[in-house]
């Protein structure tokens, strides 16, 4: 049985009435609107660019996004976007058509920068680094021309996990995501409401619901990536311990400067010992016998 209820977005139109799927669109709906209050990601009035690649996590920020607009709790205006880079066999149509059918205001950019990927990055090296940095260049673009206060993405917190290891393991520092994030210019956010949603649960809902997924053949298709690496690590380690990538994830919301090591977080040469609460008096001493 599916859901045709008129009490629903079109984004949902035709979702399972299963009571696991019911369970698990309330739990992602209650772990993006958990996210964007916590960290404060609401400004009343403004408009969001919600950038929609076409792949599983994407789809589920959009959907979850109109479905909190649609019932009063996420006062923003929403502009789904897709950015278009010029990779061979991309389905161009999929996307624009999936977003007329739906309804959903959007705009639909090309911009080549497969091209200078190629043309840059040596044969055997990844693509993401520059690959990202282009495509976040033109989001930012689109942003400002569109009158939009966020770049609105839709990393999950399995991506937040891995890119901390990634920064750990090898580039020797403390550092993920951030839920949110203002550009070094200082004139757009860059939001991630899905930060405490697991890929899992993005994969159940896309799958479920039969979003129109599009693989990235980018980077998708080269082996060995350090990402890889970092998921394969993490997916034993839950295999062997489940939960543990939620415990992971609590550690980030957990910090204490105190215990680590960096002396621009904690000051540490100025910490000092309170003397004068140990001050005693020569008669409090106990006397040996």
């Amino acid at each position: 049985m599916t859901d045709h209820s008129d009490d629903i977005h079109p984004l949902f139109a035709g979702a399972p009435r299963t009571t696991e799927f019911k369970k698990l669109r309330k739990r992602i709906v209650r772990l993006t609107r958990e996210a964007i209050e916590q960290y404060g990601m609401i400004e009343k009035g403004t408009r969001w660019l919600v950038c929609l690649s076409g792949g599983k996590d994407s789809y589920t920020l959009l959907a979850v996004l109109h479905e909190l607009q649609w019932r009063g709790l996420l006062p923003v205006d929403i502009l789904a976007c897709n950015l278009d880079q010029g990779q061979p066999g991309f389905p161009a149509t999929v996307l624009p058509a999936f977003l007329e059918k739906m309804g959903v205001p959007h705009r639909i950019e090309y911009k080549d920068t497969y091209s200078i990927v190629m043309d840059k990055i040596p044969q055997g090296r990844t693509f993401c680094a520059l690959c990202s940095r282009l495509r976040r260049g033109n989001l930012y673009r689109i942003a400002r021309e569109e009158g939009c206060s966020a770049v609105v993405l839709g990393h999950h917190r399995d991506d937040i996990l891995e890119t901390f290891f990634m920064n750990l393991f090898h580039g020797g520092r403390l550092a993920t995501m951030p839920p949110k994030l203002l550009n070094e210019d200082g004139d757009l956010f860059v939001y991630r409401p899905l930060a405490h949603v697991s890929e899992i649960d993005c994969e159940k809902f896309s799958k479920a619901m039969q979003y129109p997924i599009i693989p990235c053949d980018l980077c998708g298709s080269q082996d060995g990536l350090q990402r890889q690496q970092v998921k394969q690590i993490l997916d034993g380690w839950e295999a062997n311990s489940p939960g543990r990538r939620q415990i992971m994830f609590r550690a980030l919301t957990n910090t204490r400067p105190s215990h680590l090591l960096d002396p621009e977080l904690f000051d540490f040469a100025g910490l000092t010992r309170d003397l004068d609460k140990f001050e005693t008096n020569p008669d409090d001493i106990p006397k040996l016998r």
